[in-house]
């Protein structure tokens, strides 16, 4: 049977440059032609145990976390929790790099992108492919993590299945030619492991295994496990404002542990949108985040999603 193709309109953001399109085109087949490599049809079936060792060690550690408690390993876990997750997974691989919802000056991307590699989810350019690809795809055959697969599938199973790609940047170039070229997201990628290592390193000088513990392992877990509730349980339980075609919900509790992510329906319906809580009872402490950067002069044209109350819409729909 034919394998369904993946189409790349949708997902790239609008600002390629002529360049960055002629490089594309000049590359071999293999990196032009459409791709199918994400789902459980494909990466079900088979553990990929690097991965998974890295996953059971984490919990383990994170478990032994819970004995060792101090004050200096708790401050690092929140301040490293919300540095890795919020500004970097949210603010930076999400809403920045993948749908381009605002621009800030490249020094701070950079910055954005690197808080993003401690949040052990691989690098940049499988982050962002990875998530558009879930967009086009969004709860139907293609979907990397679509709860329609398994809820533990949606979770964490495809995570730990199938080929590892979290450092694979061939895989994605035709996703994410916006970054592929990019010296920085290319070596990055490949090295996105080096920042946590670092911190642990500098952690250990400063609050002994302690702070290792709890700034390291078990802050990873808990943000990990935030993260993969975006993509099981906000396509599980919540509401719907917006009549999309996949099955994303507003979910309060997610978004209250991602600092607004949790709004996903709102997202999918909008999705270049900076703001994910679009009513002021939904808390996006991401998008005020962001609002702040643009008062101080640091971030520019960020999209808000404008939609009627009394007929909401999702983008493109008339």
């Amino acid at each position: 049977m034919t394998k369904p193709k993946i189409s790349l309109e949708p997902s790239l953001p609008d600002e390629l440059t002529a360049s960055q399109t002629r490089k594309l085109s000049k590359k071999p087949e293999r990196f032009r032609s459409e791709v199918y490599f994400t789902g459980r049809a494909i990466q079900g079936g088979r553990l990929e145990w690097v991965t998974t060792s890295v996953m059971i060690l984490f919990h383990v550690l994170a478990i032994t976390a819970l004995f060792f408690f101090t004050w200096k390993g708790f401050l690092a876990a929140i301040f490293l929790y919300l540095l890795a997750g919020h500004v970097g997974i949210c603010m930076g691989y999400h809403r920045l790099l993948t749908h381009r919802g605002y621009k800030v000056p490249r020094w701070l991307e950079y910055f954005f992108t690197i808080c993003g590699t401690l949040a052990l989810e691989g690098g940049p350019i499988a982050w962002v492919g990875t998530h558009r690809v879930h967009h086009q795809t969004s709860d139907r055959e293609g979907d990397p993590h679509t709860p329609r697969d398994g809820k533990f599938w949606s979770h964490m199973g495809w995570v730990i299945s199938g080929e590892a790609l979290h450092a694979d940047t061939n895989r994605y170039m035709r996703y994410v030619p916006d970054l592929a070229y990019n010296k920085f997201y290319l070596w990055l990628s490949k090295y996105h492991w080096v920042s946590i290592i670092a911190v642990a390193v500098a952690l250990l000088a400063w609050g002994g295994w302690s702070a290792v513990l709890w700034g390291i392992f078990l802050r990873t877990v808990l943000g990990l496990h935030a993260t993969w509730l975006v993509n099981s349980a906000t396509h599980l339980w919540g509401s719907r404002r917006f009549a999309t075609r996949d099955d994303s919900r507003n979910n309060w509790w997610v978004a209250l542990l991602t600092g607004g992510e949790g709004w996903h329906n709102n997202h999918h319906a909008h999705p270049v949108s900076a703001r994910h809580g679009l009513a002021w009872y939904e808390l996006d402490t991401n998008y005020y985040a962001i609002w702040t950067l643009k008062k101080l002069g640091l971030a520019r044209d960020i999209h808000v999603a404008k939609y009627d109350l009394k007929d909401p819409k999702p983008s493109g729909v008339s």
